[in-house]
């Protein structure tokens, strides 16, 4: 947080010179300690925010690369002469733990083409697949592997 602080306040300046600096990590620092003292924030969360971080970042390199791989699978299905595409819903159960990491599973099924989630609930997902083909592996996708290490990260 303390770092967000910091980069709002330059970016809300517009420019940067050795006084705005001081005066921003001045301001930084009194946010930072008052969101410590009254909204139960501190500085080892703020340590796992960092660690985790990183392997949010790779979670968004690696949704856009599957979200481009299933377009071309869409488009291959659809100008392929195949002559039905066979639709498929699937029900599976996923290990992730927190609600955070479930709903951002189930988010990144349905931004994925040919894949919407129907439903959650508990530990449960159901998934309309726009064919078999698109179905193959969901259950243990690399969503799934890179959420777990999000969850385990900062125990």
């Amino acid at each position: 947080m303390f770092l967000l602080f910091f980069l709002v306040w330059l970016i809300f300046n517009g420019k940067v010179t050795l006084e705005i600096i001081i005066f921003g990590l001045v301001i930084a620092a009194v946010m930072f300690a008052f969101i410590c003292k009254f909204m139960g924030h501190s500085i080892h969360k703020e340590i796992i925010y960092m660690k985790k971080s990183g392997y949010f970042f790779r979670y968004i390199l690696i949704l856009i690369r599957e979200i481009i791989k299933a377009n071309m699978a869409v488009i291959h299905l659809i100008l392929t002469d195949r002559e039905e595409v066979e639709p498929v819903l699937i029900s599976f159960r996923t290990t992730l733990k927190s609600e955070m990491a479930k709903a951002i599973l189930a988010n990144s099924i349905t931004l994925t083409p040919g894949t919407i989630t129907v439903s959650l609930e508990e530990d449960e997902l159901v998934v309309h697949c726009l064919d078999k083909s698109l179905a193959e592996g969901i259950e243990d996708s690399v969503f799934v592997k890179m959420l777990e290490k999000l969850e385990r990260t900062g125990e």
